[in-house]
């Protein structure tokens, strides 16, 4: 998949779209003409979106999308601002690698509240909207972590897991209402999302911008056709 589509009147929501793969996301939507809603905790991160890619193209709503209100947000201020929703890009997500023994309980309840209640809670503003332009995409990024479990990642694995099989779900409820739902799970990212991602001799880990075209690829592909889950991992390991 190659293609690289034209978005113009297309309004994307992207949750967590302010660093790594969210904005590769942000940035790569207003790039091919759309407007974007985009979600972020730093006040200056997304300040410094809205001054790089202009009030015009693009809006943000502060906070966290565990919070319903965020998630109403987000879904209003796309109508209000740009007419509407066309695709919803659950990309906003948090990680703690600990062994379980060692973990604390508030650590866990962020976790999931982020990763897996933040997609819901999103998710369950957006459909209407979706349904009022006849349909659209919802796009989870998820993780190859919620096939792969590893030692210290238990809470992030489960949380990943959980969105995979939401997204599956949600996918078989949706898919009549014109609404195609996909999930991306990338494998090691070039982010500072966990500790050293994105330190020196990290570069064969996969960039964001190579999770992001897969993002785009999906949004271009046929009306016919639903890839409902797609795996993109580096292509040489270290």
């Amino acid at each position: 998949m190659t293609s690289q589509p034209q978005l113009a009147g297309h309004v994307a929501i992207v949750t967590g779209g302010s660093r790594g793969i969210g904005l590769a996301l942000t940035c790569g939507f207003v790039a091919r003409g759309a407007r974007v809603v985009l979600s972020g905790r730093s006040k200056p991160d997304l300040e410094a979106v809205v001054a790089e890619l202009g009030a015009s193209a693009v809006a943000t709503v502060q906070g966290d999308v565990a919070d319903p209100a965020v998630a109403e947000a987000l879904v209003r201020t796309a109508s209000e601002r740009f007419g509407g929703v066309d695709s919803l890009i659950n990309n906003a997500g948090v990680g703690t690698f600990t062994p379980v023994a060692d973990m604390a309980i508030d650590d866990w309840h962020r976790l999931i509240a982020t990763n897996l209640t933040g997609v819901f809670l999103c998710t369950k503003a957006a459909i209407p909207a979706l349904k009022q332009r006849g349909g659209g995409w919802i796009i989870n990024i998820s993780s190859l972590a919620g096939r792969n479990s590893f030692a210290g990642g238990a809470a992030y694995c489960a949380s990943k897991a959980g969105l995979n099989a939401f997204a599956e779900s949600l996918m078989l409820e949706v898919r009549q209402d014109n609404i195609r739902v996909s999930t991306v799970m990338p494998g090691s990212v070039q982010t500072a999302f966990s500790p050293g991602g994105d330190a020196a001799g990290t570069d064969w880990k996969l960039s964001p911008d190579d999770v992001a075209q897969v993002v785009f690829d999906l949004l271009a592909s046929s009306p016919r056709s639903l890839p409902s889950r797609v795996e993109i991992r580096p292509s040489r390991p270290k």
